[in-house]
């Protein structure tokens, strides 16, 4: 397969939202979607670690934080130690993302990446493993020249401020609802706060018209620019309760929707070009 020149598209993408509204189906249909023409990583930066399966790839993906041999390895420490325990702050991770992912059997574009998440309560977020991980997050975002889609929580403590800069877009997934609206808000205040320059909302689970246009209208007294919206779709949930990638139902609407919105993306980096 022959795959499009990077030269003037969106790089790297931040998914990010309130539990439930949908942001891990988003992320993972715009990861294949992209992966028809790029090369693509999908990280899973979201402790609920649901984007393997959203992309159709079957059976547990161990995820990076229990890998304790690679980060002793890498950080000089044993996984677990924090406070008192020297170890790497800069640890070599350059191989990692592509011995560490898993190729999508289907896709030969796409591959996927489980970051996983500090469990434990002592470890704190000074410790080999979240050290290991920001590293790897960081390299992805800086330096690997693949197009990044990043499945995140609704924080957005993985990004820090060096990174969080070299994000070329933040995507905030929302659901008709004023709770979804308060987080989008916190959101926005906290990505700007640390640098991302482009954040734009996606409307997910639209019923109808008069959902829609409430949302607008709410989205756009925060001063989110809306990416497009997503209508209900049962196949969606047909999708997630077949443990099936939404790539599998070419005529669902939710589909169709999505593909409008990865072009709608790579317009956004022509208009500036």
């Amino acid at each position: 397969m022959v795959f499009k020149s990077f030269h003037g598209v969106i790089m790297k993408i931040a998914i990010t939202g309130k539990g439930g509204v949908g942001k891990t189906t988003i992320a993972g249909t715009l990861a294949c979607i992209f992966s028809e023409n790029f090369q693509v990583f999908a990280i899973d930066a979201d402790p609920d670690m649901n984007l393997a399966s959203s992309i159709g790839i079957k059976g547990d993906v161990e995820p990076i934080s229990r890998m304790k041999d690679v980060i002793r390895e890498r950080t000089g420490a044993e996984p677990g130690s924090s406070f008192g325990e020297v170890f790497k702050l800069n640890p070599r991770i350059g191989d990692l993302p592509d011995s560490l992912s898993i190729e999508h059997p289907l896709r030969p574009g796409l591959r996927v990446m489980v970051m996983g998440t500090v469990e434990h309560g002592g470890e704190g977020c000074v410790c080999p493993a979240s050290v290991l991980l920001k590293a790897l997050l960081r390299h992805l975002i800086l330096r690997k020249d693949e197009m990044v889609i990043l499945d995140m929580e609704a924080g957005i403590e993985h990004l820090g401020r060096r990174t969080a800069e070299s994000v070329d877009l933040m995507v905030v997934v929302v659901e008709p609802g004023l709770k979804s609206l308060e987080t989008a808000e916190r959101i926005k205040k906290l990505a700007g706060d640390i640098g991302v320059k482009r954040i734009m909302a996606v409307i997910n689970k639209v019923s109808d018209i008069h959902e829609e246009e409430f949302m607008r209208e709410r989205l756009a007294s925060l001063n989110l620019e809306v990416l497009g919206s997503v209508p209900r779709d049962e196949k969606v949930i047909a999708a997630d309760m077949k443990g099936e990638p939404l790539m599998m139902y070419p005529d669902s609407e939710a589909l169709r929707s999505i593909r409008d919105i990865s072009e709608r993306i790579i317009s956004l980096q022509e208009e500036v070009g």
